[in-house]
Parts: structure tokens; sequence; C-alpha cells
């Protein structure tokens, strides 16, 4: 087969799965002629990552949120601190991210093949998609070509949505952003991934609280018995990406203040029920949303950059 009738085909399988070819600049073969094996080197590396330690797995996927939320979808969560500037990812909101060696990994071998051409931000958004899949998720493909942004700065991330929310806060927060009410509660079905820590989610313990089961509870006070870094995963399976989430949340057994409000507020809770008996429809809508979110005030062009090494700028 040609290469032009291999194009052909690609288009033609965009078109029957309603993926948009084009989205705000960006292209679903972006790198076909000038990097074709970049995704697969992004995805050998964070399988190669999940493999040794599977909880990196929700480390990539918060790594997409943090980046595209603040500034949007440019790696800025990135970029290192320098002495005249202290960057995102040193702000306390940031400091339990983990993956970074991942995108260091996938970069380094991209730059070997066809260097300066993959932007970073493309990396994290192929990455957190890949750990999605290599979780037991939806496979959904993203269009390329986000280019890397020069601003990292730690104030920025005040704009970054609190475990503290309500859904109303919430919907409103994100609706900012161009997020609808089933985005904002598909998007926290990722909380099928991964551990809060006893700081995040404390302040509930310290007063009767009607929404939380009363064993889940006591749970809880035994996980912060061990101190704030203490670790409470969101589900019953914290590596496998499923709708145990949503059937905690039915429970009463919510772990933040952000996740059980969905199920306690009239106009979330239908969505929540919906995901937690029937799971394709969670794994059809959260792909919907986290393509929106890998879209987020994306930079093109002369707006950006294509670092050279994702941890500073050119």
């Amino acid at each position: 087969m040609t290469r032009a009738n291999i194009v052909s085909v690609i288009l033609l399988m965009h078109a029957i799965v309603g993926f948009p070819f084009h989205a705000r600049g960006l292209s679903m073969t972006y790198y076909m002629m000038n990097c074709p094996f970049a995704e697969q080197i992004v995805k050998n590396s964070v399988n190669n990552a999940l493999r040794a330690d599977p909880t990196l797995a929700a480390g990539l996927i918060r790594m997409l949120f943090h980046d595209c939320f603040i500034e949007g979808c440019d790696a800025s969560i990135l970029l290192d601190s320098t002495k005249d500037n202290t960057a995102e990812k040193d702000s306390p909101a940031n400091l339990s991210l983990r993956g970074y060696e991942i995108i260091d990994d996938a970069k380094e071998k991209i730059e070997d093949r066809c260097p300066g051409v993959v932007s970073c931000a493309d990396i994290i958004a192929m990455a957190a998609r890949d750990a999605v899949f290599w979780a037991g998720g939806p496979y959904y493909d993203i269009p390329k070509g986000r280019f890397d942004g020069k601003r990292s700065k730690i104030e920025d991330t005040r704009n970054l949505p609190s475990p503290f929310l309500n859904a109303s806060e919430l919907i409103q927060t994100f609706g900012q952003r161009g997020f609808t009410p089933q985005d904002v509660v598909a998007l926290s079905g990722a909380h099928t991934l991964g551990v809060a820590r006893c700081s995040s989610f404390k302040a509930r313990l310290t007063v009767p609280d009607s929404s939380m089961d009363s064993t889940f509870a006591n749970s809880l006070s035994k996980t912060c018995s061990a101190g704030d870094n203490a670790e409470q995963p969101f589900d019953a399976t914290r590596n496998d990406f499923d709708n145990a989430y949503f059937n905690a949340l039915q429970r009463k057994s919510g772990v933040l203040f952000s996740d059980q409000t969905l199920f306690n507020t009239p106009r979330t809770r239908n969505i929540v029920n919906g995901y937690a008996f029937n799971q394709a429809r969670f794994f059809f809508d959260f792909q919907q949303a986290m393509r929106k979110m890998s879209n987020l005030d994306v930079k093109l062009g002369s707006q950006g950059e294509i670092r050279q090494n994702c941890r500073s700028i050119n």
C-alpha cells in the first residue's frame, strides 16, 4: 500500500468514528511525515514504566490535567524553577505529581530520531492517553501539533480546582473552560486510579458528615493516623481503570469532598448513577472529555516553541 493510500485510510477511519481530523490547528497526522514513530516511542516509554510501577498511570493523567488547566496544554508543568522564577511544579498543589521521568525518557528517545520536531506538550497528551488504555480504560485518538509554552509561574496554580469544592463550584470552574457538568463528572472518574493524601480529606473527619458512610469514615481516620502524607486509594481497584469510583460514591465512600459532592448534588447525581450502572457509557464520555481537555488553550507556531529539553525553555 502506498503512503498516499495509507493517509486516505486514516482519514476515512477518523471520519467513520467521528474524530475531528483538525482541531484548533492540530492534526491527527501531524507527525506522519516528519516523525512517524513518535507515538510508538511514547507508548513504549509509558508501557515500560507502568509495567515496573502501575501506580504511575494515575500520575500521568493528573499531570495532563495540571498542565492543561494552567495556561493551556503547553507543558508548563514540566519546566524547572530557576533562580529568578519559581515554576508551577514547585507549587504545593503539584509537589505530589509523578511521572516526569517518563516524559523525559520519551523526549530523549524522540530527539534521537527526529530532533526539534515533537513538543513536550504533545508527549504529555499522548502519555496520558496511553496510561488510560494501559490501565484498562478506553483508547482515544488525539490531534497533535501543540507547541511548548515559555511561562511557568507558581502563582498561576491558584487556579487549580481545590479538593474542597462543591459540585456547583466545580461546574462553574470547569464551565469557564468550556466543560459541561457531564464532562466534570466524567473527568472526575479519573480518580478510579490512584490515591489521595490525608491532608486533602482530613477536614471531613473533624465533624460528623452524613454524606459519608460511618465505616468508611473510620477507615479514613485510620489512614490519617499515619500522618498527612498517608495515602488512601480512591476506590478498591486503584490501578484499574473502571467505574468502581462511581460505585463508591453511591455507597457514600468518596474520599474527597469534591468526589462525594457529585453524588450528593441532584444536578450531577444521575450522571454518577449512569456511570455506576454502565461502564461503557462512562468510558465513552470520559474519552470525549479527555479530548476536550487535551485541546485546552493549545499554543501554535509563534505562540510557543519545540523544547529541546522538556525541563527548560530553549
